[in-house]
């Protein structure tokens, strides 16, 4: 028994053919050749399934189809769905297309870059007198707010609500009003200035609202001068104030548009109707809309064939023309167009004014223009600054007139003409829309100039802090401007406005007028004569 196990080798059956390789148990651990273990699955396929060769020979087979059908398997996979993909991109069918007009889209205003505001100045409080030398630089601006936010009042009667003040109005606010201060050459003592003298014409303002000499008409001016620093009867400090001058123009207008108190020449006609409509522009009251509309009304109506406007703004106009008059209409109507109001005849009626500034213009190379005649005179400045507000600034006569004001300057020692503050505070006007060296040349000194010729008074009025105040008037150096201090005091506060009331018409946004007047674009100014 011992010697047949010795002599048959384990492991192996007896019916394996002889050219098959033979291994035993231990065999069973070593690796096959691929050759070896394909010819002995093949033969164990062939054998009974209860035989040991064919299980080992089925293990195979599984062991060997296992990695070959985790590649082939997906790769048909893949083939059948390329093939399904390709049959159904290449099926016909119908689809149905409409062709629908494109809905407008509404034009969208161009958004300007938005610098982060500069705060007000400081007022600095500086002691002037008409001796002090005039320096020509002005000292920084600090970084300090000093006004309350103005706010606005109700649509039927005047009640203070909130106001957000847009369009040319908008650098009147606290914040924007520092940001045109720096750029355009103001300071903390100019705001001083103007502070005194806001605080004098609070002061000085009657009890019915106005201020002395012709109501309607002074009472215009100041107005102005209160609009212009973006105070509206919700200010803190001069709402009263504001709120009873609006009420007294209101008051004032008869059912036909004019005023009651004009004076014979019914210069408080265009002079009231600018301040109505810089009251509505700044705070949208249907009260001052009417009233605004009705005054703008009249001045149309009034206009000469010309373009000009004579005394009183006769019906169907006048064959005299007079600049003087003729701009407070002229600034009058640009007012009510920058308003929006609903005037019949407005933007015709601004327009031929263009030909009537022209029409005072000197007739040559000279420059200027004249009172009621073509030529020059120091009512220039009038005609200039009326043809650059409504954009017309870069016409020949415009800037033929500004080379005629270039010798002029601002000295209580020396004055300009008669009415010199009447003059200067068109020229300042008219140079400050001009821009550039004009413009540096002039606010290096005049500004200083009416820093140092206001009268200031100490301590004379309770501010909105509790504690007293200073207030400032000028008194005029002209033989000829005798029309009282409130009138000299809203005209120069107006002139230390300059900065921050309108932007200079040559960077007037594009979105403020609908059409433009003439050439380039215009912008509201106001303007003051007597």
């Amino acid at each position: 028994m011992t010697e047949e196990l010795e002599q048959q080798p384990l492991g192996v059956d007896e019916d394996i053919p002889a050219d098959l390789p033979h291994h035993d148990l231990l065999d069973l651990f070593n690796e096959l050749s691929f050759k070896e273990k394909f010819q002995k699955m093949m033969y164990g396929l062939g054998q009974p399934k209860d035989t040991g060769a064919y299980k080992w020979a089925k293990l195979q087979l599984i062991r060997m189809a296992s990695p070959v059908s985790a590649v082939v398997v997906p790769c048909i996979f893949m083939l059948l769905l390329f093939a399904f993909a390709g049959m159904s991109r290449t099926a016909p069918r119908e689809v149905e297309v409409r062709i629908m007009e494109p809905e407008p889209v509404e034009e969208l205003e161009e958004i300007e870059d938005i610098e982060e505001p500069i705060e007000p100045p400081e007022p600095i409080e500086m002691e002037f007198s008409p001796d002090t030398p005039i320096d020509n630089t002005l000292p920084p601006m600090p970084n300090v707010d000093f006004s309350p936010q103005p706010a606005d009042f109700d649509t039927v009667a005047i009640v203070k609500s909130p106001v957000v003040m847009r369009g040319v109005f908008g650098s009147r606010s606290p914040g924007q009003r520092g940001q045109a201060l720096a750029a355009y050459g103001g300071s903390g003592i100019t705001e001083a200035a103007v502070l005194r003298a806001l605080r004098w014409l609070k002061k000085n303002q009657l009890p019915d609202g106005s201020w002395p000499q012709v109501k309607p008409a002074i009472t215009g001016m100041a107005l102005l001068a209160f609009l212009a620093h973006g105070e509206t009867p919700s200010s803190e400090e001069f709402g009263e104030t504001v709120e009873k001058a609006m009420k007294l123009l209101v008051e004032k207008q008869r059912d036909n548009g004019r005023f009651i108190g004009s004076d014979g020449h019914e210069y408080a006609l265009p002079i009231a109707t600018y301040a109505l409509c810089e009251a509505y522009g700044l705070t949208k009251v249907p009260m001052l809309k009417y009233a605004a509309e009705k005054a703008t009304a009249v001045i149309v109506k009034g206009q000469n064939a010309t373009g000009s406007f004579n005394y009183n703004c006769k019906p169907g106009g006048s064959d005299r023309n007079d600049i003087s008059y003729g701009g407070w209409c002229m600034q009058a109507l640009k007012a009510a167009k920058m308003a929006d109001l609903d005037v019949e005849g407005l933007d015709a009626a601004c327009k031929r004014s263009i030909d009537g500034c022209k029409w005072h213009a000197a007739k040559g190379s000279t420059g200027g223009f004249a009172y009621s005649s073509p030529g020059t005179g120091p009512l220039t400045g009038v005609g200039v600054l009326c043809m650059q507000l409504l954009g017309a600034g870069k016409q020949p006569e415009a800037i033929a007139g500004l080379r005629y004001l270039e010798n002029v300057t601002c000295r209580w020692e020396t004055p300009y003409g008669k009415r010199p503050i009447y003059y200067w505070y068109y020229i300042t006007q008219a140079k400050f829309h001009a821009g550039g060296a004009t413009w540096d040349a002039w606010n290096n000194h005049f500004a200083l100039e009416m820093v140092r010729q206001q009268i200031v008074e100490k301590n004379a009025i309770m501010g909105p802090d509790g504690e007293m105040k200073d207030i400032g008037h000028w008194v005029s150096p002209g033989d000829s401007e005798k029309y009282g201090n409130a009138y000299n005091t809203a005209l120069c506060a107006l002139q230390l406005q300059v900065y921050y009331r309108y932007l200079p018409t040559y960077k007037t946004p594009t979105d403020i007028e609908e059409q433009d007047f003439a050439q380039d674009d215009g912008d509201i100014k106001i303007e003051v004569d007597i």
